[in-house]
């Protein structure tokens, strides 16, 4: 604890191993900072989420195009910052956590960028927070490797990828860092503690810091951020400018305001990503009490080529180039399987996604495994030849309108008892990975972050609370949800034997998709266990 003439730093979290390396006195004083300047704000437009969408689900205030930005969309004159160094190419980034060994094999997969995860991918534990700090401390310095339990040594390359990091979300706190005995804000956390050890490094290296912003709903939050990232920079003497931020477009109210997000972070802006699940999930919990015409079918069937999401992505696109920021695609999640028939299929699945993306004008995409990278680069070199980028192909040809966005019915499909019984088999066994410390999980060939465990318990309770029928004209009732959910968690169960965190990850999903409300998991009893017990 570290007093201070106006308020008292504390960090109730082990500081263990080289973890003073990163909460050093000087650091903590720079969260303090940040915090304190911006915890009102932040908190306000925390409350104002919750307003809005409670207009959304009531029908009082449709979602539309801002009249009161219109200003800002008309105007052809400005652009974002020209592109920074290390950014010019992103044609293939690979996300995951920061644990030791991903942060050595991402920078050294081939990629051109790598997704430094302290959000979905990464279950926030201490441990995992700090020691994701540490490990791209180290990286950055070149003084990070990773040995094999075959003792077999691997170090960075001479080519490593451009790190992004990606913080945690405007709505979650971090409880272990406390000022005057309030938590501080996750977001700042990671942030925060990654810019003050690692910004002057990186320009010495000719590249910057960047940083991927998730979780964004409006433009409100976007110019939180962008003054977040003035301050941050003038307290450490960084030229304004410097850092260069990627949002993801993972919130259907955020969609509506593309153009609005680049003009606040303009001076900052790299880009926009094109997500899915958490696009999806906030899309469900908006429009919730809308009825049958906002019903999803089975989560696979939601592909980016049903007409509101191929709306969504080529508006991305078109509103990325007009501003001359980089459009990146969303994730190629298949892990490579020992069976080559499952490879085979799922490899040209994947093929089919990139090439769909690199033909629409993305700039570059996402995949989740090492494997994959020669894969998106084919695709991509293919499109791209000797530019680094499509931000000449401007898709004047597109014009999306609200409806475009909000037509979920054009998704078609059907929901099946399989498909039930896969969203709450994958749930179990991601949350239970999740509370064992694991957020980048390896299920059925897939992997899965926490936007998983959101869309999956979230069209449960979608479909339950529509008595959506099955292929077989059997409503989804909760009772029959109950008795899935009692089966594929004794499946699940007799597979992972013990040590397992079956039980919460039940009550988890019991309580948010089987309850008259729509509650996010990190909101549940057995969440704020975990919080209160993990290290």
């Amino acid at each position: 604890m570290v007093d201070r003439l106006n308020y008292r730093i504390e960090v109730t979290g082990p500081v263990e191993g080289r973890f003073a390396e990163i909460l050093t006195p000087a650091a903590l004083d720079f969260l303090a900072k940040l915090d304190n300047t911006f915890a009102g704000r932040r908190r306000e437009l925390l409350d104002a989420r919750r307003t809005r969408r409670e207009e959304l689900q009531s029908g009082d205030k449709p979602l539309g195009f801002l009249p009161e930005t219109r200003r800002v969309r008309d105007d052809e004159s400005w652009h974002v910052a020209p592109t920074a160094p290390g950014l010019e190419d992103r044609r293939v980034e690979i996300t995951g956590p920061t644990d030791r060994k991903m942060t050595v094999n991402a920078l050294n997969s081939g990629a051109k960028v790598w997704l430094a995860d302290f959000e979905d991918a990464t279950s926030p534990t201490w441990h995992n927070v700090i020691d994701g700090q540490l490990n791209l401390f180290d990286a950055i310095r070149r003084n990070i490797d990773f040995t094999t339990e075959a003792g077999k040594r691997y170090t960075i390359g001479d080519d490593p990828a451009t790190i992004v990091a990606r913080p945690r979300g405007w709505h979650l706190v971090e409880k272990h860092i406390r000022i005057d005995g309030r938590p501080v804000s996750a977001s700042l956390v990671d942030f925060g503690l990654y810019f003050f050890h690692n910004a002057r490094q990186l320009l010495a290296r000719g590249v910057g810091p960047y940083f991927y912003l998730p979780k964004l709903e409006n433009h409100l939050e976007a110019r939180l951020w962008n003054d977040v990232f003035l301050l941050a920079q003038r307290e450490l003497g960084i030229p304004r400018g410097t850092i260069r931020a990627t949002v993801l477009i993972e919130t259907i109210t955020a969609a509506f305001e593309m153009d609005e997000i680049l003009y606040e972070l303009r001076e900052h802006a790299a880009g926009l990503n094109a997500g899915r699940w958490d696009y999806i999930f906030s899309l469900i919990k908006n429009f919730a009490a809308h009825g049958a015409d906002f019903v999803l079918p089975d989560r696979a069937q939601v592909t980016m080529t049903v007409p509101f999401m191929r709306a969504y992505t080529e508006l991305l696109v078109r509103t990325c180039h007009r501003r001359g920021a980089h459009a990146i695609g969303g994730m190629a999640a298949f892990i490579p399987s020992k069976d080559p028939a499952v490879n085979e299929i799922a490899v040209e699945k994947v093929r089919a996604d990139k090439e769909r993306e690199a033909g629409d004008g993305f700039d570059g995409s996402w995949v989740a495994h090492p494997g994959l990278v020669p894969i998106c680069r084919e695709v991509f070199d293919g499109v791209l030849g000797g530019w680094p980028n499509q931000l000449g192909k401007l898709r004047e040809d597109v014009d999306v309108t609200a409806e475009d966005l909000l037509d979920v019915a054009s998704a078609g499909g059907e929901v099946t008892e399989a498909g039930v019984r896969a969203n709450i088999n994958v749930a179990l066994r991601y949350v239970d990975a999740w509370l064992r410390g694991t957020g980048a999980a390896a299920i059925h060939n897939l992997m899965e972050d926490a936007a998983t465990a959101e869309i999956a318990r979230c069209q449960v309770w979608q479909w339950i609370r529509n008595g959506t029928k099955l292929e077989d004209g059997t409503a989804l009732t909760r009772e029959l949800a109950v008795e899935f959910l009692h089966d594929e968690l004794a499946s699940v169960r007799a597979e992972l034997g013990a040590g397992n965190r079956l039980d919460d990850a039940h009550e988890i999903f019991t309580e948010t998709a089987l309850g008259e409300k729509l509650p996010s998991f990190l909101t549940t009893g057995a969440y704020a266990r975990y919080l209160t017990d993990a290290r």
